[in-house]
């Protein structure tokens, strides 16, 4: 598309009118499943949700947020909540994760990136050490990725090369250890074949070493750290196949717990300590078991454990896996370019927006909204309100964290008659729902479904109209379940407790005084999911989407 025959200008819907003020509400973290104990958002009082919800089929239905309808690479890849608002924002589906790495490494276009130039910087005097999950499960990382990482390093001058491998057992079978380092030390030995001096210098567990997740316990971090950095672990093994099979023959012994180990030489050195001037790379592409391990890594104030020693460093990411906080601030393959989002397209088209939520997801409905992009598009035209999260605190000590105050700052928004759209995200369901505490994830569902009341009562007094949806499930299963579907027990016969996202579908429920009469959710898009959103909203603002949006999920019978 030349610049010469693009024009910001949409096309007026046939009819639809324009003017009404739309607020746009996004419940984080609330899918649609089963109603059992576990699922928080049935067992709390939710009376607004609930009504919406008596709207189905023609003003309530659910909506894809998960796997490929969100630019994930399978549907066994939940959804989060990035990929889900920059879905709803840029109303296309734009690949993400794994797909990524997967294209930039066919193309070879990560060996050309200003990431893969920084580490390649310590090549000639340095070691390059990849750090991450051994496994072909696809969740977090997967082998081929890794071999192809390693292929094309050593192609580009990397003569000395170390591999920290981390178990899985988790998203593959447990035992299936062995084979993934056997593959590995088989591609390592025809690396030293070349001459170049390549092995695996440490391991152990993912739920023991490395990838532990939302801050749970830094010692998981601080073990992996001192095998990696440091060198120094309970078990030292001449070779990691030795050192694998050795360490499952414990009793109770399986991949996810393995304990931090390292190899050493013929003297009982370690074989591939982090020094200054090496190269890091950790190449999961999820990020949420990667995130502290980049902080350590990264940040110079550091306090969450005693690191000992910090070596001066070139660390980069597979990807960056925290696009607010800018961590790491190099990585290997960037995130998707996503240009003409909604917003943009309807400040061009003059409707005036107001984005609020609390700091936990404030950069999910601007930054990840609006295509990856900091800032407003027309500071004249937008307002764009953080409010402060509670700092310090697990949400669930505090679970109805801000949503009054959000929801009290988009209704003054709404009254004000200054806003066309009014769009905010209430973290609760997604934010308590991570701690895992049952009883504060309902607290925090009710608290959410009180604050979307607070928005409705306020479209209500000026005529508006209301789209009330959701970016991943999360506290509609609190449990992890077996093939069957019930509940999972551990091995003292307690269930295990889900603290994660989940692949279910989430809501989208439209209405308010000022929705046009035979307006009801369309039944030829079966399969929508969150990019449909966008062009849905469009609609409601009296415009068409631009031709290469997803389709509305909105028709007019009259």
């Amino acid at each position: 598309m030349g610049s010469s025959d693009f024009s910001w200008k949409l096309p007026d819907h046939p009819k639809l009118p324009k003017g009404k003020t739309i607020a746009v509400i996004v419940l984080d973290g609330w899918g649609e499943a089963s109603p059992d104990q576990y699922n928080c958002i049935h067992v709390a009082d939710t009376p607004t949700m609930d009504s919406l919800k008596n709207g189905a089929p023609e003003k309530w239905r659910l909506v894809r947020a998960h796997g490929t309808a969100v630019g994930l690479p399978t549907e066994d890849d939940m959804g989060n909540s990035e990929v889900g608002h920059n879905a709803l924002g840029a109303g296309r589906i734009f690949a993400q994760g794994a797909k990524l790495v997967d294209s930039a490494l066919a193309s070879g276009k990560i060996f050309e990136g200003e990431g893969f130039n920084y580490i390649k910087e310590s090549f000639e005097q340095g070691t390059l050490h990849l750090i991450g999950l051994l496994s072909d499960g696809g969740v977090h990382s997967r082998l081929d990725q890794v071999q192809l990482l390693l292929k094309g390093a050593s192609e580009r001058g990397a003569k000395r090369i170390r591999l920290h491998i981390l178990t899985d057992g988790r998203d593959v079978l447990d035992g299936s250890s062995i084979g993934f380092v056997e593959t590995l030390e088989n591609d390592l030995s025809e690396l030293r074949n070349k001459g170049i001096d390549a092995q695996i210098a440490s391991g152990g567990g993912r739920m023991y070493v490395t990838m532990d997740r939302y801050e749970n316990d830094w010692g998981v971090v601080k073990r992996g750290w001192d095998a990696q950095v440091l060198g120094e672990a309970p078990y030292k093994f001449r070779n990691a196949v030795e050192a694998v099979k050795e360490l499952r023959k414990e009793p109770k012994a399986n991949d996810q717990y393995l304990p931090p180990f390292v190899i050493v030489d013929e003297s009982g050195k370690s074989v591939g300590p982090i020094v200054d001037g090496d190269a890091v790379v950790t190449f999961n592409f999820r990020a949420d078991r990667m995130t502290m391990l980049a902080k350590a890594l990264e940040y110079e104030d550091f306090d969450n454990f005693d690191r000992v020693r910090v070596p001066k460093i070139k660390y980069a990411g597979m990807l960056q896996y925290d696009g607010e906080l800018k961590l790491p601030t190099r990585y290997l393959v960037s995130p998707p370019e996503i240009e003409r989002t909604s917003g943009e397209y309807l400040v061009h088209n003059g409707v005036r927006t107001f984005a609020c939520s609390e700091t936990v997801k404030f950069g999910h409905v601007t930054f990840f909204w609006n295509g990856n992009r900091s800032g407003c598009f027309n500071p004249s035209m937008e307002e764009y309100v953080e409010v402060p999260s509670d700092s310090g605190i697990t949400f669930n000590v505090q679970p109805k964290m801000k949503a009054l105050e959000i929801a009290e700052k988009a209704r003054d928004a709404i009254l004000s008659g200054k806003f066309d759209q009014v769009r905010v995200n209430l973290p609760n369901g997604d934010m308590v729902g991570h701690t895992g505490d049952i009883e504060a994830t309902v607290v925090a569902c009710k608290a959410a479904d009180e604050a979307v009341k607070t928005i409705l009562d306020a479209i209500e007094k000026v005529g508006g109209i209301y789209v009330v949806t959701a970016d991943h499930g999360n506290a509609e299963d609190m449990v992890k379940r077996n093939k069957s579907g019930a509940p999972q027990l551990d091995k003292s016969g307690n269930i295990q407790i889900l603290t994660s996202h989940t692949l279910q579908p989430v809501p989208i429920a439209i209405g308010g005084p000022g929705l046009a009469p035979g307006v009801r959710f369309r039944t030829d898009v079966p399969s929508g999911g969150l990019a449909n959103v966008a062009a849905t909203v469009m609609n409601l603002h009296g415009f068409e989407a631009p031709s290469d949006y997803e389709t509305t999920l909105i028709e007019v019978v009259n």
